[in-house]
């Protein structure tokens, strides 16, 4: 497909250039308008789809975005900072004039804009209806979880990705951008979903992160890709890096989905940046991976000579677009802003700066990436993984797949006798938790555990699945909500309470003779039989294990007939061999019968149950017992 005949997305809000960093800040988002009103001048903006972003709400931005984060953003306002300095000093914020990320009027309303247009433009992506959408008022890559950096206050490349994740298996996030973009690289540091791309000054420069050895860690091992490099970067040695570096990206990688931030802060002449870029030398890094013919989300970023910002964003607009632009500006754009007076072309002159980049490190530099690319494991994938509609934010249970009814026993259709195999305890599916930065980007890791009895309708239990250590230490808040599937919310267990409690480690049972199986004990006269509808409540069950266990029951009364164990407290049911059953309390878990959730306990689910096939509720199987 030709870039002529590519469907493009224009993302732009009017306000967006009303808002103002104010005390000097070099930071000015009057650039994206500048960058619109040359774009239409062009007559660009007639064939394009043009949309403006809706602004994303609290629920979206903490998608990834701590929850008091985002919390103070919406707060604070320039009148109130003095009673807020505590926190401004642990968010990494200030005042006007005095800090890089201040206070300012309209402060939440400007990051809910800009994160619009690029999870906006994520969506169209993701549902076909573009193959290239523009938001030059995002791109801030330097804004962390819970902390503004570099005048970025909500990292909307991230949100983007996130988007992007729901439909594809992988995406290539590209920065162009003189600084290093740390807060995307932070953001998927350990996960092979998204590789990160890094062309930066590095060394005494702002942020001061993006060495070559930074290559990701643990899953996300070489899809961390940084490329340092020194002042004066010009076309040739930019493309000398930049082609192969990225041709061997596409070959190893072949991503579903490319984002691209795209800051005019590397050009010749920028106020805050030191390379000597030419427009064409910019652009052709945008070209070059549009050949590939992969959805592509191009974003801004940093830039801070505002005309030149302009002359390049609308230019490369165009040039995605197919289309190469005159390079007299057109009348109407001299007539809106006497920013262009300087030449009144679109393009812009190169300096004579020194590059310090000497051949042979560049060659270096290169040869180390390559080399690094090449270890990268087969091509990673995202089978069977939840997806979660797109853009909103549904409940817990909204959009769930729909549950297998044969391992939820329903319907007479799957009445029929069931045989216990080994394999049976879980379906062996661990997720990350990590909410998006794992193998499954709804963060959910579980299973299902079904305990079967003959005759019987089957009860199904579900617990999360042993979770890593570290999912464990931080466990995903799904939706705003515990997360929690629907039998484990009747049981009253989360999935964060049982992911951060370890589960026992069963003792080995000793060298014996295998004991005799011990068959059911028949059921006391008049007890209720169990029916097709499933077990019967708790009430029943303890009125059963009473009669069969000699008194024990929900009241933790008397041991069973075999057993010389005291009463256990809490309604612990004891079994005709003096073993705990349902409601223990203390250190060995509580084995819930009726919501069938096991947390702890020498035969507990989450140290491996027993499938008790020939046995009733109520019956005990010792160990040895050959099931």
């Amino acid at each position: 497909m030709k870039p002529a005949e590519k469907v493009v997305a224009y993302f732009y809000d009017d306000e967006i250039g009303n808002f103002c960093y104010g005390g000097g800040n070099p930071m000015r988002p009057h650039r994206a308008r500048m960058a619109y009103t040359l774009v239409d001048s062009y007559g660009l903006t007639k064939k394009m789809a043009l949309q403006r972003p809706r602004p994303r709400d609290f629920d979206e931005l903490t998608l990834f975005h701590a929850d008091d984060y985002i919390n103070f953003l919406r707060g604070v306002t320039p009148n109130t900072v003095d009673e807020n300095m505590t926190q401004l000093r642990r968010f990494n914020m200030g005042i006007a004039g005095e800090a890089d990320c201040p206070v300012f009027d309209g402060m939440y309303e400007y990051c809910q804009t800009y994160a619009g247009g690029s999870v906006d433009g994520a969506a169209q992506l993701a549902s076909g209806n573009a193959d290239i959408t523009f938001n030059w008022s995002g791109g801030m890559h330097h804004a962390k979880k819970a902390e503004a950096s570099g005048f970025c206050y909500v990292n909307d490349i991230v949100l983007g990705i996130l988007e992007l994740l729901k439909t594809y298996a992988r995406v290539l996030y590209v920065d162009i951008d003189i600084h290093h973009g740390d807060g995307v690289e932070e953001a998927f540091y350990l996960t092979d979903r998204v590789m990160t791309v890094s062309f930066h000054k590095y060394g005494e420069f702002f942020p001061g992160t993006g060495a070559l050895d930074d290559i990701g860690y643990g899953k996300g091992k070489y899809y961390t890709v940084n490329v340092p490099l020194k002042d004066g970067m010009d076309d040739d040695s930019y493309k000398m890096l930049y082609e192969p570096i990225m041709q061997k990206v596409m070959d190893m990688y072949q991503p579903g989905a490319i984002v691209m931030c795209c800051g005019a802060d590397s050009l010749s002449g920028d106020r805050l940046g030191c390379f000597n870029l030419s427009l064409e030398g910019h652009s052709n890094c945008l070209e070059f991976l549009a050949k590939f013919n992969v959805p592509m989300m191009i974003l801004g970023g940093g830039g801070y000579t505002l005309r030149n910002v302009a002359r390049c964003w609308c230019y490369e607009t165009g040039r995605m677009m197919g289309i190469d632009l005159p390079d007299v500006l057109p009348e109407r754009a001299l007539e809106d802003f006497n920013m262009y007076l300087d030449t009144q072309r679109l393009r812009i002159a190169v300096s004579n700066m020194k590059n310090a980049n000497d051949r042979r490190e560049l060659e270096e530099t290169r040869d180390a990436v390559l080399e690094h690319l090449c270890r990268l494991p087969p091509v990673p994938s995202a089978q069977m993984a939840y997806v979660p509609p797109p853009v909103g934010r549904a409940s817990a249970t909204e959009g769930l797949p729909e549950e297998d009814p044969d391992v939820r026993g329903g319907g007479p259709e799957h009445e029929a006798a069931r045989r216990v195999r080994d394999g049976d305890e879980s379906d062996g599916e661990e997720g990350s938790g990590r909410g998006g930065f794992g193998d499954d980007p709804s963060g959910l890791a579980g299973g299902r555990v079904s305990i079967r009895y003959p005759g019987e309708q089957q009860q199904a239990l579900e617990r999360p699945a042993a979770a890593p250590a570290a999912a464990a230490a931080e466990p995903m808040d799904v939706e705003g909500g515990s997360g929690r599937p629907a039998a484990a919310a009747a049981a009253g267990v989360s999935l964060a309470a049982a992911a951060a409690v370890p589960a026992p480690v069963p003792a080995a049972p000793p060298a014996a003779a295998p004991a005799p199986v011990r068959q059911p004990s028949p059921l006391p006269e008049g007890a209720p039989p169990v029916g097709a509808a499933g077990l019967r409540t708790v009430e029943d069950q303890d009125a059963q294990l009473d009669a069969v266990s000699g008194g024990g029951g929900s009241a933790g009364g008397a041991v069973g007939p075999a057993g010389a164990q005291p009463p256990l407290a809490n309604g612990a049911a004891a079994f005709p061999d003096g073993g705990a059953g349902g409601g223990a309390a203390g250190d060995d878990g509580a084995m819930q019968m009726a919501g069938g959730v096991v947390p702890g306990g020498p035969y507990s689910i989450a140290s491996g149950v027993r499938q008790m096939a020939g046995a009733r509720p109520g019956s005990y199987m010792p160990p040895g017992s050959g099931q």
